[in-house]
């Protein structure tokens, strides 16, 4: 991870193997020297984000290590960060694909996996803000084709024809296909007049699928509920308020499950 500072914690998620997760060291972590993140309109502030564990990731994580398997399945993680949830389904053998929009996910979802000893498995780039005329092209970071115990084999980079890729070829290493099951956390920051989420969502799910979002009470929850409405989605809301402990701080948020 040139340029940044790191850190390694053991998480412990009931219901599965505790996870050896590589992180960012903090927010101030910023290290771009090829005016990526100006490029791709992430600003300095939000660009260290994806690389640090989330309460409500934690909580996503938790959700998914006690939910009943079912064979044949397909999840997708979105706006995955450092993939918690996404490594604890792999974990649990299921067929997860995570993804995220950041360049750096990709990088770290790899060292993650080598860390706990894990087998290849799926990334994607998904990016529900992005038009398509405004798409920008990042290398494939398909981690079920790699060796992930060779960081250097692959190490993600922008091509040589940045400036110049059609958004066709940032469509190859897209999302794509439709899932059973799309789950994410504290995806709800801020607006989205435009309802992009709920579209992205109704655009790779399954008629019959579910969609778990775990959400920290943040202020955009309710014009999602109805922007996903629209779309034939009801929602359960179920609420996951923890105390604080010795070991954990408190926790005020909810799980959103939507289906038609």
């Amino acid at each position: 991870m040139s340029g940044y500072l790191t850190k390694q914690e053991s998480i412990a998620i009931h219901g599965v193997e505790q996870l050896t997760i590589r992180s960012l060291l903090d927010k101030q972590q910023f290290h771009d020297p090829q005016g990526e993140a100006e490029q791709l309109g992430i600003s300095d502030a939000f660009w260290p984000l994806f690389g640090l564990l989330w309460p409500s990731g934690e909580q996503l994580a938790a959700c998914m290590a006690v939910r009943p398997r079912v064979a044949g399945e397909r999840i997708l993680e979105l706006g995955c960060g450092l993939g918690l949830a996404s490594l604890v389904c792999h974990r649990r053998g299921e067929d997860i694909t995570a993804s995220d929009c950041h360049p750096l996910a990709g990088t770290f979802m790899r060292e993650n996996l080598r860390l706990n000893q894990l087998p290849p498995m799926k990334f994607r780039i998904g990016h529900w803000g992005a038009t398509h005329s405004d798409q920008t092209a990042y290398e494939r970071m398909d981690i079920a084709d790699r060796d992930h115990d060779d960081l250097s084999h692959g190490a993600r980079s922008l091509p040589p024809d940045y400036q110049s890729a059609t958004s066709e070829q940032s469509e190859i290493w897209a999302v794509d296909g439709r899932f059973d099951l799309i789950v994410g956390s504290d995806l709800l920051y801020e607006r989205d007049a435009r309802a992009t989420l709920p579209h992205y969502i109704d655009s790779h799910c399954t008629p019959a699928a579910q969609i778990w979002v775990v959400d920290p009470d943040r202020g955009n929850r309710s014009a999602f509920s109805r922007q996903m409405a629209e779309l034939g989605f009801g929602v359960e809301e179920m609420r996951l308020d923890r105390a604080a402990s010795a070991l954990l701080p408190a926790y005020k948020g909810r799980l959103l499950k939507y289906q038609r």
